[in-house]
């Protein structure tokens, strides 16, 4: 997130009434509704973890013990087996790359 003057982007009006709220400090303006990003959107960690989830249920299907799984990916058995209960129940699909 970047800081930007609000003197240089605001009108003189609308400056000073801020400033009788709040001067001096910082504040932060939210994103309106319709332009906030889900988390993971922006830096793609949201996609590498699905991609991740895919691949270890494609490996689990190849016969691949959880055990050796939770190993390779570095996760616990139990995260491993939730994993694989989602990915039966029917994967997540990434709705950015969909819109690409």
């Amino acid at each position: 997130m970047k800081y930007t003057n609000a003197k240089s982007i605001l009108p003189e009006e609308l400056l000073t009434l801020i400033q009788d709220y709040i001067d001096g400090e910082y504040l932060y303006i939210p994103r309106k509704q319709e332009n906030q990003k889900s988390w993971g959107e922006k830096n793609g960690a949201k996609k590498g973890l699905l991609e991740r989830n895919r691949d270890i249920y494609e490996h689990y299907l190849a016969g691949i013990p959880i055990s050796e799984l939770a190993h390779l990916h570095f996760l616990s058995e139990k995260s491993i087996r939730r994993i694989i209960a989602q990915q039966k129940k029917g994967p997540i699909v990434d709705t950015e790359s969909k819109m690409s």
